[in-house]
């Protein structure tokens, strides 16, 4: 790290997450080997060992047999008893819905049952498009319970996007809320589908959707006069509240615990689809193990243990997306699920952090840097805002910049953040920081490898590189996919047999990294990202990190410019902070400074004046190929160019 760059990490928080970290040091091991590594292969620890049950079961078990009567989800946005039935205890709050783990498992079995008596079979493909709340919460289990398969969606996909993949991977039934945000989902689909339309309930007939049988609507507007305007004359919509079945001594229950009793924890039961930053989604396969064993991995990296979940007395997890990282990695450690809002909303999540006395907060970049305007907004208007409760969480999706981790750290309160590294492929997790590792390993690295993986860096050959040499990341262990679905060549373009060892499959990560002597993980972005300049190698995410320093700055993406004489020279995005000023010549003077100056931006553009926002996923990462192709044509304009220091 240059001495620049680390000079910001003060001395006041390193000694606030030091010496956390020297009580977590005191209380457990730590993963991985302490040896000193000549070459870029490590191996994660086997204890504890794996759990081979299946969701459910791990459900049933750990979590209802040992935590029923503890806070399990929390949805600020939702109203007291949104699916119907039985009155509920609601925690005994009568503004929004608020489950323990019993009132959770009364509704998961009930919308078990609900999916067997509308004809859901195992291995049935059942697709979700909807924000945070309790019906995803639901389905995410329900479905696991009898080995439906859940496909989670992309809120942001357009209509033909929704079909192809819709098609791709054979959905038979597809949940959706009306709407969200400029998005309405039943109306896309109706007024392009008119047989969709006036198919009877669970019985579609449409040519271009030749599998789909059913479609579920889960409500989400202001109320039944805004609903039946999105539903009207959709003749085969069916209210989500009416497939719940409360009974629990009708043949569905029977059903359900067949078909819970029949599973395997290779099993399929989630389908993710890669964020597409370089080309076209493809469905990846996750299985039981996969998820609850990934799961249990980050809960442990953050210190979810029992006595998190007595002390305080909540143990809140907020979370803006969700799935494994977010809702699993709290659950199966007893902890406690808040949805402040739908969708991502900065000021719905500081409500909620206050308000619920939350104790973690997990995000990406563009997340957190959401939160932190959001409180620097209300402190600068004089309110006082107590989150002296948060102290742990994740940091993930793509790497984060050394000066945001100091900022979550010093403004936040989150001593204990951890920062993982890791891909859908890999369910998703397979390296992440704890709060016992020293806090320059903690903003600098990705952590250490998880247990029961195996990871190494090699070459274009691929060869095992030295420690400190950068290289493609290749991991292998319980947590690779089972494979793209119905797509085996893009499979094995991925996934390769260990030669020595052909029960080892190591996944292609496509990354960039570099793993040093104590085994720790920096990630220098991905290989098709590295900028070449006169055949020198440099990292773009060691630019954004020199970059970020400049305190005018609030986010950067360097990528690779074409130059006549370098053959490529590094280009430059840049999002100012709020009335701030900044100038092209001040981002290559504070990069030139800290690093070699080859690495100095060229060319710099600053986001809202030379261009739109940054273009990003719906993960919050950003996809560089399209700036690069914004840099080209820029640059064919001379629009950015910066003179020489």
């Amino acid at each position: 790290m240059p001495p620049s760059i680390s000079a910001k990490l003060t001395s006041s928080v390193l000694r606030r997450a030091a010496t956390t970290s020297s009580v977590h040091s005191a209380l457990i091991g730590r993963t991985g080997s302490t040896r000193s590594l000549t070459l870029a292969s490590v191996e994660g620890p086997t204890d504890p060992p794996l759990d081979r049950r299946t969701l459910s079961a791990y459900f049933k078990d750990e979590i209802l047999g040992k935590h029923g009567d503890r806070p399990a989800l929390i949805c600020r946005q939702e109203r007291p008893r949104a699916h119907g039935g039985p009155p509920s205890r609601n925690l005994s709050i009568d503004t929004h819905l608020a489950w323990d783990f019993q009132e959770f498992d009364r509704h998961i079995n009930a919308l078990a049952r609900g999916l067997v008596a509308m004809g859901v079979q195992k291995g049935d493909r059942v697709a979700v498009i909807m924000g945070n709340n309790s019906a995803y919460a639901s389905l995410q289990w329900a479905c696991a319970s009898i080995g439906a398969i859940l496909v989670t969606l992309n809120p942001a996909y357009r209509l033909t996007e929704l079909v192809n993949i819709l098609n791709l991977v054979g959905v038979s039934h597809l949940f959706v809320v009306p709407r969200i945000r400029t998005s309405h989902y039943v109306r896309m689909l109706t007024n392009a589908f008119p047989d969709l339309r006036n198919s009877r309930p669970g019985d579609i007939q449409e040519a271009a959707l030749p599998t789909l049988k059913s479609l579920v609507v889960v409500d989400n507007t202001s109320g039944p006069v805004e609903l039946d305007k999105e539903l009207y004359g959709v003749k085969s919509a069916i209210d989500w509240r009416e497939i719940m079945v409360w009974r629990q001594d009708g043949q569905e229950q029977r059903a359900v615990q067949n078909l819970s009793e029949s599973q395997q924890n290779d099993d399929i039961i989630n389908l993710q689809f890669t964020s597409g930053t370089t080309g076209a989604p493809k469905a990846v396969s996750l299985t039981h193990s996969n998820l609850l064993n990934n799961a249990l991995s980050i809960g442990r990296c953050m210190r979810l243990t029992p006595n998190d979940i007595l002390y305080p007395s909540q143990t809140l997890i907020l979370w803006p997306t969700r799935l494994i990282l977010g809702n699993l990695a709290a659950w199966s450690h007893g902890s406690s699920i808040v949805y402040p809002s739908e969708i991502f909303e900065p000021k719905a999540i500081v409500d909620a952090v206050v308000e619920e006395r939350c104790t973690a907060l997990h995000g990406v970049p563009t997340h957190f840097l959401g939160v932190l305007a959001e409180v620097q907004k209300r402190q600068e208007a004089g309110e006082k805002l107590d989150m002296s409760q948060l102290r742990t969480g994740i940091a993930a999706g793509s790497p984060i910049p050394i000066e945001l981790m100091r900022k979550l750290i010093e403004k936040l309160n989150l001593v204990d953040l951890t920062n993982a590294y890791g891909m859908t492929e890999t369910s998703p997790v397979s390296f992440q920081t704890t709060p016992a590792d020293p806090i320059i390993k903690r903003v600098e690295t990705v952590g250490k490898v998880q247990p029961h993986v195996k990871a190494k860096i090699i070459d274009g050959e691929g060869n095992i590189v030295p420690i400190g040499t950068p290289g493609e990341i290749c991991v292998a262990g319980y947590l690779v996919q089972k494979g793209y679905w119905g797509d085996e060549e893009q499979t094995k373009k991925v996934m390769h047999k260990d030669p020595k060892d052909e029960s080892t499959v190591w996944m292609h990560t496509g990354d960039e990294g570099i793993l040093d002597d104590e085994g720790y993980l920096k990630i220098v972005g991905r290989i098709k990202d590295i900028i070449i300049r006169g055949g020198e190698n440099l990292f773009p995410v060691q630019i954004e990190n020199a970059i970020g320093t400049n305190q005018a700055v609030q986010e950067a993406a360097a990528v690779s410019v074409p130059d006549a004489k370098y053959g490529e020279v590094v280009g430059a995005w840049v999002v100012r902070q709020p009335n701030t000023t900044v100038s092209k010549e001040d981002i290559r003077r504070t990069v030139a400074e800290s690093m070699n100056p080859q690495n100095a931006p060229a060319w710099v553009w600053f986001v809202g004046e030379d261009g739109a926002e940054l273009p990003k996923t719906a993960s919050g990462k950003v996809m560089k190929h399209v700036l690069r192709d914004w840099s080209r044509d820029l640059a064919k304009k001379d629009i950015g160019r910066v003179g020489g220091i």
